[in-house]
């Protein structure tokens, strides 16, 4: 019972902080967002929140494969690095939705992508499975950096 409950509380974690993002985002669609011009490559809008919420899902799972991890050398590494990332992700959303800077937001997203691929070697020496279920992750945030440099680019 004990697990099952750190675990639902790792995915919480991410969740919360996503929900938070997600609200921020929102209150910012139909009014600043809208009037943005857009790459052909943009993705419809509603595709969006399930993307993230699945990716916060897989964050809270390798969260927990890592946390779980009977001593492990680097675990307080890999932990630090999974904390500041999800802290540069909620980052971005205030960043680019709330401040409406496109620019900062494109710097934070680099860091973040840094930080991803941090944060997946450093899981990959303490459990394989919690590295590789973040790699759609890093793709989606790969894909989602191309998309703020189009909007840097067709809007300034």
């Amino acid at each position: 019972m004990r697990k099952l409950i750190t675990l639902i509380i790792c995915i919480l974690i991410p969740l919360s902080l996503g929900a938070w993002a997600g609200i921020v985002t929102s209150s910012n669609i139909a009014t600043w967002y809208n009037t943005l011009n857009k790459p052909s490559f943009n993705p419809p809008n509603w595709l969006f929140a399930p993307v993230w919420t699945s990716l916060y899902v897989l964050m809270g799972i390798s969260f927990y494969l890592v946390w779980t991890e009977k001593k492990v050398k680097d675990k307080k590494t890999a932990i630090s690095v999974a904390i500041i990332q999800l802290l540069l992700n909620t980052l971005w959303s205030f960043l680019f939705f709330h401040f409406h800077n496109i620019f900062f937001a494109l710097a934070d997203i680099l860091i973040l992508w840094g930080f991803i691929l941090s944060m997946i070697i450093s899981y990959f020496s303490i459990n394989r499975t919690a590295a590789i279920i973040q790699i759609p992750y890093l793709a989606w945030v790969t894909f989602a950096t191309l998309l703020n440099a189009a909007y840097l680019y067709l809007n300034f």
